[in-house]
């Protein structure tokens, strides 16, 4: 992003070393704008937890709560420990009970905080998997047969930070106490660059202004140390492992620290095919399949890798959400329901691939 008097001497250096470029987003700051007078009346208009708008996180993890007193034989919320400054890490279980056993698959969303989207849309798959759980319908083995687990938003601090003071904050807010922090107000680490595998490496900074600070050590920040905590008790029950971004419409799959082979690259990427055939039979949106190193960038301690490369679950992705660039990290609220629509049908395709390859019953 470039201030106004900054894109012309931007523009002309690129021009002179025959850079292609393209304009994206010509005003960032009218799109917050928009977005917020837009959000804000339909906040006003419907009360509670709906899919028409974006909620702060008191409406998630209220709701959240509210469930378990509707579906107490279905629904359960732990609180797994603390955030930065202090706000619950809260985990949603859906299961029918019964075999112990049962495969699960882990659903996170909200670790960049200004990816809006991200737990709208977890949100929306967690409600449907419930919905399908009570009606019984035709999908009702997607709950039956597979434990879920379920985290909207695993960084609160900034997700708050976002909704009431910037809405374009990624990080943590973290503060260590230095000068950075309390003097330059660069607090906070990129969580997604904080997983405890291959940490320090590609596409990370050691500077605690960047957006992309990896942190102070391997998973120093608690956000990312209890997650891991929590995924490692479970992770021989966990057999598929999704977190999800945005912007970009991509499913990355391990490795994305570094251009390394992975051995069993094929056996992932034919469930991401499959998984981004089905998300764009819903709305026509297309999504790109591989590694981030190839469709992107690498990147390294992310949470996909930490998947694979500690706990161990074979296969684990990383959802980059609506849209290409047009709106960015700051998408209109009538997105939220076609996203969760297609992004639901995807997660299905996938846990039908992961289960079939495990053979679990009823696959």
């Amino acid at each position: 992003m470039l201030c106004p008097e900054q894109v012309e001497p931007v523009m002309k250096i690129f021009k002179s070393f025959q850079i292609p470029f393209e304009i994206m987003v010509s005003d960032v700051q009218s799109k917050i704008e928009f977005e917020n007078a837009v959000n804000e009346k339909l906040l006003r208009e419907e009360t509670g937890m709906n899919w028409n708008a974006f909620h702060p996180l008191s409406t998630i993890q209220n709701w959240m709560d509210d469930l378990v007193k509707k579906y107490p034989a279905l629904v359960s919320v732990e609180t797994y420990g603390e955030s930065s400054e202090g706000r619950p890490m809260k985990v949603l279980k859906i299961t029918t009970g019964g075999d112990k056993q049962k495969p699960a698959v882990w659903l996170d969303g909200g670790i960049h905080a200004r990816e809006w989207v991200s737990p709208a849309t977890v949100t929306y798959i967690a409600n449907e998997l419930i919905n399908e759980a009570v009606s019984g319908g035709e999908n009702y083995r997607f709950v039956n047969s597979v434990n879920w687990y379920i985290v909207p938003n695993m960084n609160p601090d900034g997700y708050e930070f976002s909704h009431t003071k910037d809405r374009m904050w990624r990080k943590t807010r973290s503060n260590d106490g230095s000068f950075a922090a309390n003097v330059l107000g660069c607090r906070g680490t990129d969580p997604n660059r904080n997983w405890a595998y291959k940490w320090g490496g590609k596409g990370t900074s050691g500077n605690p202004c960047s957006q992309i600070y990896r942190g102070k050590g391997p998973a120093s920040e608690p956000e990312v140390a209890l997650t891991q905590n929590y995924i490692l008790e479970r992770k021989d029950e966990i057999k598929l492992a999704l977190t999800f971004h945005s912007y970009s419409q991509m499913i990355f799959r391990p490795w994305g620290y570094d251009n390394v082979v992975l051995d069993d690259a094929e056996d992932l990427m034919v469930v991401a095919r499959n998984a981004a055939k089905s998300l764009e039979a819903v709305h026509g949106t297309k999504y790109q399949v591989g590694s981030s190193v190839d469709l992107l960038y690498a990147a390294a301690g992310g949470t996909e890798d930490w998947m694979r490369g500690v706990a161990g679950i074979k296969f684990a992705y990383c959802y980059e959400l609506r849209d290409e660039g047009h709106h960015g990290f700051i998408l209109p609220p009538d997105q939220i329901i076609p996203s969760g629509e297609e992004t639901f049908a995807s997660v299905k395709t996938m846990v039908e691939g992961v289960m079939a390859y495990h053979k679990v019953e009823g696959f």
